[in-house]
């Protein structure tokens, strides 16, 4: 079982990182479409707090001597790195007039790395409390925070907070509930909360899908007054259900895929450089004018996912993402077969 369950985290982690680069593929065409739209809010109420759950589940190692120093390597010096390398790019790619480096703002999803380190640090505070009660006291307090306009995507402190609860339920989590949810009467309840889901966003495309961000305070998103918080509340509730019902139906064998799951972070680091060059071209365009094929995207969407968690990717970038010398014996052997073979 243990290896089944080590291909069952691997198995959703692909599944993850994939959501994660087909939402901001599709990204492009949610403004004049209303499937695509239902379809983009779906996975967005669950692609990233499923992420964090399973971070936080692999955080046992925390109080480990040196962890901290390992984060720092893992999370803080690739973030100043592709801050740098985005900066770079966006200012070329787009034309900018000025070129700006901003340590204190994240380019797109560099976010994650920020506050996936904060999330850590803030495990001494909680690891003693009741399960129950630290998931309830950090889910009110990501209620609150969205009254407060200082807290926004400055060193994505909002979504620190906002999102916290889930890393922490993971971490709280034991491999024994995860097995639970492999039971085979969770299934068909787990397919009908992702299917009201998508059907109660698509009955309602008007709503802002902005609020599944968790990145502004209240005040820049619908105006709702005293009674925002109903809004997050209303939120948290829907993530909570589809990342339930998202594990639950995860396979637990391996599969040609299945070894993806433990390269996500490249293709998370990577894809960025790829989405925002497709958008910069007249593509986009085409294919919305010529009825957005979902399949065509979702082709892409694999292609990439793939390329970029290749063991040529991997070796070429491991220097900058892992801090890791390259080998390059392995690079010219891969380089061998891609061309020779």
């Amino acid at each position: 079982m243990t290896g089944e369950r080590n291909y069952y985290f691997d198995n959703g982690k692909f599944f993850l990182i994939f959501f994660v680069v087909f939402g901001h593929f599709i990204r492009q065409f949610i403004e004049d479409n209303e499937l695509i739209l239902a379809i983009y809010k779906t996975i967005y109420a669950f692609h990233m707090p499923a992420f964090i759950l399973v971070s936080g589940h692999f955080a046992k190692g925390y109080f480990e001597k040196g962890y901290i120093l390992k984060l720092m390597k893992k999370l803080l010096v690739p973030y100043i790195i592709f801050q740098l390398i985005y900066t770079i790019y966006y200012y070329f790619l787009l034309n900018q007039n000025k070129f700006s480096f901003d340590l204190l703002n994240p380019q797109w999803s560099l976010w994650f790395l920020i506050s996936l380190f904060c999330w850590h640090m803030l495990l001494p505070l909680f690891k003693n409390w009741r399960p129950q009660l630290a998931i309830a006291f950090t889910i009110t307090l990501g209620i609150v925070v969205g009254y407060f306009d200082f807290i926004n995507t400055t060193l994505s402190l909002s979504r620190t907070i906002v999102f916290f609860p889930f890393f922490l339920l993971g971490y709280f989590l034991k491999r024994e509930h995860f097995l639970q949810l492999k039971r085979k009467r969770m299934m068909i309840p787990s397919s009908l909360v992702l299917l009201i889901t998508f059907g109660l966003f698509f009955h309602f495309p008007t709503w802002d899908y902005e609020w599944l961000f968790g990145s502004k305070p209240y005040s820049e998103l619908e105006n709702l007054t005293h009674f925002a918080w109903l809004g997050r509340l209303f939120i948290y509730s829907i993530s909570f259900l589809t990342v339930i019902s998202f594990w639950s139906l995860v396979p637990t064998k391996k599969y040609n895929y299945t070894k993806i799951g433990q390269y996500t972070l490249y293709v998370y680091l990577l894809h960025g450089f790829v989405i925002k060059f497709f958008r910069e071209l007249d593509i986009p365009k085409w294919i919305a004018d010529n009825h957005p094929s979902l399949i065509l995207i979702l082709i892409g969407s694999l292609l990439l996912t793939y390329i970029l968690s290749s063991k040529l990717v991997r070796t070429l970038m491991q220097p900058i993402i892992e801090l890791k010398i390259m080998n390059w014996r392995i690079l010219f052997q891969t380089l061998n077969r891609r061309l020779f073979s």
